[in-house]
C-alpha cells in the first residue's frame, strides 16, 4: 500500500504510452496496406503514401511523451522516485487518459482518412494536399489531448 500511488501514475503512464501507440500501430497499418497497392502500380508515389502514413503514428509520440513526462515528474527516470499518495497517484492516471483515449482512437481513424486519400491520390496524384489535409484535420484532437494530459501532468503537486 505505501507504493499505490507511485504505482498509479506508473499505470497511467504505461496507458498512455500503450494505447496510444496501439492506436497509432494500427492507424499506421491501415495506410500501409492501401499504400502498398498504391505502390505496386506507381512506385512513384512513395513520397506522397509516406507522408499520408506518418500522420497516424504522431498520436504514439504524444503518448510517449506524457510517458516519459509522468516518469519525469514522479523521479522514476531518475532513480530516485518520490514518495505518493493515493489520490496523487490516481491524479496521475487521470491525467493520463486523454491521450490514451483520444490518441488510441484518432490514431485508428486518422489512418482509415490517410487511406482514402491514398485511393484518391492513386485516381488524381494533384489532391495530395487535399488527402493530407482531410488526414491532419484529425490530428487537432489529438494534439488538444495531448495539451490536457500536459497541463494536468504538470499540475499535479507531488
Amino acid at each position: 500500500m505505501d507504493n499505490l500511488g507511485l504505482f498509479l501514475a506508473i499505470l497511467g503512464a504505461a496507458f498512455a504510452a500503450g494505447f496510444a501507440g496501439v492506436g497509432s500501430a494500427k492507424g499506421v497499418g491501415i495506410v500501409g496496406e492501401a499504400g502498398a497497392g498504391l505502390l505496386s502500380e506507381d512506385p512513384s508515389m512513395f513520397g506522397r503514401v509516406l507522408i499520408l502514413q506518418i500522420l497516424p503514428g504522431t498520436q504514439g509520440l504524444y503518448g510517449f511523451l506524457i510517458a516519459l513526462m509522468v516518469f519525469i515528474k514522479t523521479g522514476v527516470l531518475s532513480g530516485n522516485a518520490v514518495a505518493m499518495t493515493w489520490q496523487q497517484g490516481v491524479a496521475m492516471f487521470a491525467a493520463c487518459l486523454p491521450i490514451a483515449l483520444v490518441g488510441f482512437f484518432s490514431a485508428i481513424y486518422q489512418g482509415r482518412v490517410a487511406a482514402s486519400a491514398v485511393s484518391m491520390i492513386a485516381k488524381d496524384s494533384s489532391q495530395t494536399v487535399k488527402g493530407m489535409a482531410l488526414s491532419a484535420l484529425v490530428e487537432t484532437y489529438a494534439v488538444l489531448s495531448l495539451l490536457v494530459s500536459l497541463f494536468a501532468v504538470f499540475n499535479i503537486n507531488i
